[in-house]
């Protein structure tokens, strides 16, 4: 009957039976499933273990392997029933449909699972075993990471090149470098025996980071206790037999890898070393065959990275949010760190009113912000620390006194520095300081100044600059208020839309203070502590007047820049007070006249008073400036005639000079006075006439840039020669070493420019509203010269800009048919100038 099984046993045998199956030992039918679950995990176990003795045995366990392959067929032969033996269950695992045959089957389950553990038990043999080797790659636990794929690519693309060996990831703190290399270990799968992560310290202990490496390659903790020449030995035996790769995290300095014991990495072995550091120095320390640069992540990426650790509910509680949100995340200038820390920080904001405030600090008090000081300008502080000298780190967080943004002039910082005394005033031909630019490429190179890239526009000088990312402003500003010396106190208040000084400035205790790009209009407050004071920086403001009570005692000021204050027409003649200022900056202001209290400035070494249009001649007033070593006249109509000439041959320390001549007999006269003339930067020729002018190479070997405009002159020539006439000197270079921008508007009288031969390091040019000009380098002249000098054979080899406008008769620009880095060109209202193709100019 359906379900009904036959049964041919006594009343007490089927009693006890059914006890058995129940509820004794021998309970097999309600077991059957969880017995037939552990024989097969422990026959996989049994498996995989002997496949771990197989690589290590030795031949006294063979007849164990031969059992163990004699139980598998045996299992194997078990199983097959298993299926219709599980089919048979019933009351929940507890009976069976057919009882005696799943009683037998448990029953054989159950003895063969104590066969195969035991004999399990006996594949532990102490004698040949090993522990079971390392991974060969240990997983790091990374984030979701937002715009790093296409770094991640490109550095991969590096490691598995044949030909690079070394590879150097380097960026600012807290860009992401650790993350990348996280990324770039977990790429790995079987490319290599071996992949070591590696956490170097600070302070590069070797014998912390061999301890790593030995924790990769070896089980066994009886090397703890070694000296590290042994370990050396035992990492160099164990390496030099295996393809691996080495990943060292956050290099602040050349790491000996022979100290270690890492065999260096070869394209026979194939083994490769890529690392994390701050500073380009160590890439080239290490000698890396490639340098990638970790840069911030783009405007649209960091977003994306904010969004995602702030997380979508917090941002839907207020319409506003997303916006304000957007603005927070800009404040982290694309530095992930400050973009995660800030990011988690917001995701516990509530309401509106919570991120609103919260972007009040971060646009007056960042440091102040939750989790900053602790986690984000803490970790960047490692970069301020490991400048080492005192004087680069004053410099460095001088910087800090600029606007957020703010593109700094290489030469104008220096000419800060040579006053407040980090560097000594030393200068090299071109004028250059080139302790201050090492310092500079020192800063550049640890990713706490970023450089920017020359601009070449006919509105824009040639110029040099620097730039602050905005958290290491706030970091640099941080160390200055809460780390720095008492009398070294910076007080940055620039860029805060200011129209007054502030009443909260502890005059007393601060040294340098900035008050840049404000609306400040007038200045009456008379600050009578102030004696430490050394840098006040009033740039960019609205001044319209100063009290004079305002110098009266800061009698240890050296830097004082009072620049692009176009209504400041006037200076106190109490200005006489700064009886230590070295530097004063008046360029762009509206400034008539210069009073007659700048004599009494006996330390001034550097007088800006470029673009100072208002300006008239007051003669007299530079000559009692005896150790003048910086005078900036250019673009101002404050020009060099045969009167300020006699007091410009009074100033013997002058090194750099920048000014207008409308005189060629002065010009001739500058020409005369070696001193004076290897001083000259920036010249400017305006409204001169002369039949024929000279410029010599040798007297201005310093010269950057050079105008010409509004001037009649039938012919321009080039002397290379000495003063006295007597040897050839630069024979080998004849022209303008320094000199990179010429511009040149409404010259009328010569037919070509071919003298621009000489100067062999242009980067721009200008030349406009000419009617007599037909070519830029005539072909016969430049022929005659270029056999004297090969080298000149191809002109303007480095210009980078072309401009060419209202030349009505030009015809050609020279013979080349391509400029090698012409990267703008603008040509306009050249009728007879052939043709253009391709964003270079050919010419026929």
């Amino acid at each position: 009957m359906g379900g009904c099984v036959s049964l041919q046993l006594s009343c007490d045998e089927a009693l006890n039976q059914a006890c058995c199956c129940l509820f004794g030992d021998g309970n097999y039918i309600h077991m059957l499933n969880a017995n037939l679950e552990a024989l097969e995990e422990a026959t996989q176990e049994l498996e995989e273990t002997r496949a771990d003795l197989l690589r290590r045995v030795a031949i006294e366990v063979q007849g164990w392997f031969s059992r163990v392959q004699d139980m598998e067929s045996q299992v194997k032969d078990l199983l097959k029933a298993k299926s219709t033996e599980t089919r048979s269950l019933c009351l929940f695992g507890y009976c069976s449909k057919t009882c005696i045959s799943s009683y037998k089957y448990g029953k054989k389950v159950f003895k063969k699972l104590k066969e195969v553990k035991e004999l399990l038990s006996k594949g532990v043999f102490e004698v040949v075993a090993e522990k079971a080797p390392v991974p060969k790659v240990g997983m790091q636990h990374i984030q979701t990471t937002v715009g790093l794929d296409f770094m991640v690519e490109k550095a991969w693309t590096s490691i598995m090149n044949g030909e690079r060996k070394i590879l150097g990831l380097y960026g600012m703190g807290g860009v992401g470098k650790t993350t990348l290399l996280a990324r770039i270990n977990n790429n790995f799968m079987n490319e290599f025996d071996v992949v070591i992560w590696v956490v170097v310290s600070k302070d590069l202990q070797i014998g912390s980071i061999q301890n790593q490496v030995i924790g990769r390659l070896r089980v066994d903790d009886e090397w703890e206790g070694e000296a590290e020449e042994k370990k050396a030995s035992s990492i160099y035996k164990i390496l030099k037999k295996k393809k691996f790769v080495l990943l060292l995290d956050d290099l602040w300095s050349e790491v000996d890898l022979n100290k270690i014991g890492v065999p260096p990495p070869t394209r026979a072995n194939g083994s490769k070393i890529v690392f994390t550091t701050r500073s380009k120095e160590v890439c080239k320390d290490m000698k890396a065959d490639d340098e990638l640069k970790v840069e911030c992540l783009s405007a649209e990426d960091a977003w994306e990275l904010f969004r995602n650790r702030v997380g979508e509910v917090p941002l839907t509680r207020h319409q506003d949010i997303p916006s304000l949100a957007r603005k927070v995340a800009e404040k982290c200038c694309g530095l992930p760190l400050a973009l995660n820390v800030i990011g988690k920080t917001m995701a516990s904001k509530e309401n509106v009113h919570e991120w609103r405030h919260a972007i009040d600090v971060l646009n007056t008090s960042s440091h102040e912000f939750p989790g900053m000081e602790e986690k984000i300008l803490s970790i960047l502080k490692f970069s301020y620390d490991g400048l080492g000298d005192e004087h680069v780190k004053a410099g460095f967080l001088y910087c800090s006194l600029f606007p957020e943004d703010f593109e700094i002039d290489k030469e104008v910082l220096i000419d800060y520095w040579i006053g407040e005394g980090f560097i000594n005033g030393n200068r090299d031909e071109d004028g250059s300081n080139n302790q201050g630019h090492a310092i500079i490429g020192s800063l550049v190179r640890a990713h706490l100044l970023v450089e920017i890239e020359m601009k070449m526009d006919l509105t824009e000088e040639l110029t040099y600059k620097v730039k602050m990312h905005d958290v290491i402003r706030e970091m640099a500003l941080w160390i200055g208020s809460n780390f720095g010396k008492e009398e070294e106190r910076l007080c940055a208040k620039s860029g805060t839309q200011l129209r007054c000084i502030p009443n909260d400035i502890n005059w007393k205790v601060v040294r340098r203070i900035s008050l840049m790009s404000n609306q400040i209009k007038e200045i009456s407050c008379c600050p009578s502590e102030c004696s430490n004071l050394s840098t006040v920086l009033l740039r960019n403001n609205k001044l319209k007047a100063i009290s004079g009570e305002f110098f009266q005692f800061m009698r240890a000021l050296v830097v004082l820049d009072l620049s692009e204050n176009k209504d400041l027409h006037r200076l106190p003649n109490d200005i006489s007070s700064l009886s230590s200022l070295q530097y004063l900056n008046l360029s762009s202001t509206g400034i008539r006249s210069l009073p007659v209290g700048l004599k009494g400035l006996g330390k001034l070494i550097s007088l800006d008073l470029e673009y100072t249009r208002f300006l008239k001649n007051t003669y007299g007033v530079v000559s009692g400036l005896l150790n003048l070593q910086v005078l900036k006249v250019y673009g101002s109509p404050f020009y060099i005639d045969a009167t300020l000439m006699e007091e410009l041959r009074l100033l013997k320390q002058l090194k750099i000079l920048t000014a207008t001549v409308k005189d060629a007999l002065v010009l001739e006269s500058i020409l005369g006075v070696e001193r004076l003339a290897r001083s000259v930067r920036y010249l400017h020729l305006e409204d001169m006439s002369a039949e024929v002018v000279i410029l010599n190479t040798v007297a201005m070997s310093g010269l950057q840039r050079l105008d010409i405009w509004n001037c009649n002159i039938s012919e321009i020539k080039i002397d290379w020669e000495s003063k006295e006439r007597e040897e050839l000197h630069c024979t080998s270079s004849p022209g303008f070493k320094h000199l990179s921008s010429v511009l040149i508007d409404g010259l009328q009288g010569p037919k070509d420019l071919t003298w621009l031969l000489f100067t062999q390091n242009l980067r721009y040019l200008s030349v406009w509203n000419s009617e007599s000009i037909e070519e830029i380098i005539n072909r016969e002249e430049g022929m005659s010269i270029s056999n004297v000098y090969p080298h000149l054979s191809v002109p303007f080899g480095k210009l980078g800009s072309l401009d060419l406008r209202n030349l009505s008769e030009l015809k050609s620009v020279c013979s080349e048919e391509i400029l090698p880095n012409l990267r703008k060109f603008d040509v306009l209202a050249c009728p007879k100038l052939l043709r253009a193709a391709r964003g270079f100019f050919l010419w026929g």
